[in-house]
């Protein structure tokens, strides 16, 4: 069986090069992410040489009193204004990231106005998200002089700017499109991911064993994953809803694997046309989001005493990294405050860091799958006369951002098992870089829902592929993913937080 383009959508007779050049140019962001990510991580490092680089960056603590909220993130810049402190921040970021616009070749001036809009309104969702009433854990209502709050720690701040960015994209849709240059999520979450590398490298020098045990876990659950989730949705979309080869493919890497890296790499690896990787790319976005609402407080209600199996199981089931490492660190922050609702205070950032660990593993498979895909392609379906496996093809697909994680990872390690005197200072190094990481993730969370137009999307005409993301995500891989989770991750707790 076989099926044309979905309804509404203009067929294409671009060639395959083209969906080349749209993986190149996220080849290029993943770069780019990259660099900025080890830039940021290495003027932390500075404090290792008694400078400190990054202490006047900004905090937000939790606040009853606005006027107390924000904080430089170090005492020796205590007597910085907080508010020279934020500004300072913003045009840090700012700088940087121009410098990225320009490679992208974006526009430099649209880009700036664009990300100022999007640095104040995510940062502001940040500031609310850290009301007393809101962020405030029980433990911590009677040093607050409050006698209630939601208990949902600050990072509450994410889901705010996840519904800002979702009423921008869906009820201001001229205000989206005048942020269009700043609104990239896929950037901001692989920055904030390759910094995120130093921070979890820090909590597994402290938490040796039980990291080790986590990666181990996390690599045994993608396999399953991959062996279980790609050919039942192949099938499905061949067999139930028509589609070639050429669709069904993208679509059930999409769905099963990594969401809009693996569809581009997979459309590029079995030479599809460009509208197939970006119509399935759509899909993902959409989903992402709506995953991302539901299933951490999904995971808060029914997972709260199988912390690990919960942050596993974002990562296996929601697709795209933003949002899989997005729902860790929301399920990260409910779970835990539900937990010190009960007297137990887990150690943070152990939920976050198995949903990334998981989610970046699945990263590295996209290069393997990509090539197995190639090769079955072209031996095996097309049977062209002279094609051949381009590994260079291979190589221009591969998540370049996960070196960038691997490396600030490793290097943490290294430091602080060569000289684990220095694990203090490196803590406190990791501390102020993870300041940019929340910013990163912020923009992201805001990025996301500013992205998400479901009326112009659905009215595109891709309901038979709706139709298969629904039938196969809720039908299936949610709880397959969940299965696999507590197989592997059942009894794993995080480390009890000391004091």
């Amino acid at each position: 069986m076989s099926t044309t383009t979905p309804a509404a959508v203009p067929e294409s007779a671009s060639p395959p090069e083209a969906a080349i050049a749209i993986a190149q140019r996220r080849l290029t962001e993943d770069w780019l992410a990259v660099w900025i990510g080890i830039f940021i991580f290495l003027l932390s490092l500075v404090l290792l040489l008694g400078k400190d680089a990054l202490g006047w960056a900004v905090t937000t603590s939790v606040w009853t009193v606005p006027a107390k909220a924000l904080a430089p993130a170090s005492r020796q810049y205590a007597t910085l204004h907080p508010l020279f402190s934020l500004v300072a921040t913003y045009l840090f970021l700012l700088g940087i990231l121009l410098v990225a616009a320009k490679a992208l070749r974006a526009n430099v001036a649209r880009f700036a106005q664009g990300f100022t809009a999007v640095f104040v309104l995510s940062y502001a969702c940040w500031f609310l998200g850290s009301w007393a009433y809101i962020a405030a854990t029980p433990d911590k209502r009677a040093g607050l002089k409050i006698s209630w709050s939601l208990s949902l720690t600050n990072e509450s701040g994410f889901i705010i700017a996840l519904i800002a960015g979702l009423l921008v994209g869906n009820f201001l849709p001229g205000a989206a499109r005048s942020l269009k240059e700043a609104i990239r999520p896929e950037l901001y979450i692989k920055i904030g991911i390759v910094i995120l590398g130093g921070f979890l490298g820090i909590a597994a020098l402290e938490q040796r064993q039980l990291a080790a045990s986590v990666m181990l876990r996390g690599v045994c659950a993608i396999i399953e994953a991959y062996l279980i989730y790609w050919p039942i949705v192949y099938f499905v979309s061949r067999r139930y809803f028509g589609f070639s080869r050429e669709w069904a493919a993208p679509l059930a890497s999409g769905i099963s694997i990594c969401g809009v890296s693996a569809a581009i790499a997979t459309g590029s690896a079995i030479r599809a046309r460009p509208v197939v990787p970006i119509m399935v790319s759509s899909l993902v976005v959409i989903f992402a989001v709506i995953e991302l609402i539901l299933l951490p407080f999904a995971a808060q209600h029914y997972l709260s005493g199988q912390l690990m199996v919960a942050a596993a199981w974002m990562g296996l089931a929601v697709k795209t990294d933003g949002a899989a490492v997005a729902s860790g660190a929301i399920a990260d922050s409910l779970i835990r405050a539900k937990a010190a609702a009960s007297g137990v205070m887990f150690q943070p950032g152990w939920i976050l860091g198995v949903s990334t660990t998981v989610k970046v593993f699945i990263d590295v498979f996209i290069g393997v799958w990509a090539f197995i895909l190639a090769w079955i392609w072209s031996s095996k379906i097309e049977r062209r006369q002279g094609d051949q496996v381009r590994f260079v093809e291979i190589w221009q697909r591969f998540p370049k951002f996960i070196l960038g994680y691997a490396a600030t990872f490793l290097i943490v390690l290294a430091i602080g098992m060569a000289v684990p005197g220095l694990a203090p200072k490196i803590k406190s190094a990791m501390g102020q870089a993870n300041v940019f990481r929340s910013i990163f993730f912020l923009m992201t969370f805001f990025a996301i829902g500013a992205m998400s137009n479901f009326r112009r999307l659905w009215q595109e005409g891709f309901a038979k592929l709706a139709a298969v993301y629904v039938l196969c995500l809720f039908g299936y891989i949610i709880w397959v993913g969940l299965l696999i989770s507590w197989l592997f991750f059942h009894g794993v707790l995080p480390p009890i937080a000391k004091g």
